[in-house]
């Protein structure tokens, strides 16, 4: 069963397009990653998918219907995210105790055990709480909910380091104990790749590769030597970036769809072959030219 189902989804706001054209579909009891730079349109997504936003064209599908200001959607729906507000005149031990009357699923167990994990106070106010015991109190309610659809919009916002690791195992076990449709979205894809069984990845609000995680870490491959040689082995590949690394030196990154023969080649011409990390992956192909940073410093 697909939970979210788009076909040529697109959101405009005056001129600029947020979306475009997007097509995809998500399936039940997975953890994707929607993943993309700053201002990808990942957060105009989730609020699409979450029934917050109404779209500009195309169609969108949420357990079957249109999501927006659904209350089918809405019900079986949680969306996590740092501007996530609560009543400012329930303490943060009421907050956790009136939850069970908004979500069906809910775990008041968990949600105490990891209250106090984190240690909050249960006389303090949701207003009150720092930027990062914020995250975390959003992430608690996020996981107790129990929702059928969880969408997490950059959900580690403000964490230490040591908060982050205890978050991302936490979801981890909650999601074996308790399956369900979780949608991350992360602009720094190393952190939570061992979560996910699927990348969305986006840029400048398309849809760049809807691939599972392991067929992105296999994506790509990196051809290092001098510049001549690089060049002339990727004349004819389209290479998805192309970088200088020193005096007469370079370094690209193309699919990794070459055969057996044009591999052997390029070691005889003394080219290195070295993989090329899932997060490298997304940073190449969204970034604004081949070369990358370099293009700035570039003459002409």
């Amino acid at each position: 069963m697909n939970v979210v189902v788009c076909n040529e989804l697109s959101k405009q706001y005056g001129r600029s397009k947020a979306i475009q054209n997007m097509t995809f579909r998500i399936a039940e009891n997975k953890i994707t990653g929607l993943i993309g730079r700053n201002g990808a349109g990942k957060t105009t997504l989730l609020k699409i998918i979450a029934g917050y936003l109404h779209h500009s064209a195309g169609d969108i599908q949420v357990f079957s219907e249109n999501p927006f200001n659904n209350l089918k959607v809405s019900a079986n729906t949680i969306f996590i995210d740092n501007e996530m507000s609560f009543s400012q005149g329930l303490t943060l031990k009421e907050l956790l105790e009136t939850a069970g009357s908004f979500y069906p699923n809910w775990n008041h167990d968990l949600a105490l055990k990891l209250f106090d994990y984190f240690s909050f106070n249960p006389s303090q106010y949701h207003g009150n709480l720092s930027k990062g015991m914020k995250s975390t109190f959003n992430m608690m309610v996020g996981l107790a909910a129990r929702c059928p659809l969880t969408i997490m919009d950059e959900p580690t916002s403000g964490m230490d380091s040591a908060t982050r690791k205890d978050f991302y195992r936490a979801l981890l076990k909650e999601y074996i104990a308790y399956p369900r449709t979780i949608i991350l979205s992360s602009h720094l894809l190393d952190e939570v790749e061992d979560l996910l069984e699927e990348v969305l990845l986006i840029k400048s609000g398309e849809k760049c590769l809807h691939l599972p995680i392991d067929q992105l870490k296999e994506y790509a491959i990196g051809v290092r030597g001098k510049t001549v040689d690089v060049e002339t082995w990727t004349e004819i590949m389209e290479p998805i970036s192309m970088q200088e690394i020193g005096a007469n030196m370079s370094y690209a990154v193309i699919r990794n769809d070459r055969s057996i023969k044009e591999l052997e080649d390029a070691r005889q011409l003394g080219l290195e072959i070295t993989p090329v990390s899932a997060e490298d992956i997304c940073s190449y192909l969204t970034s604004k030219t081949k070369g990358g940073i370099d293009h700035v410093f570039s003459r002409g």
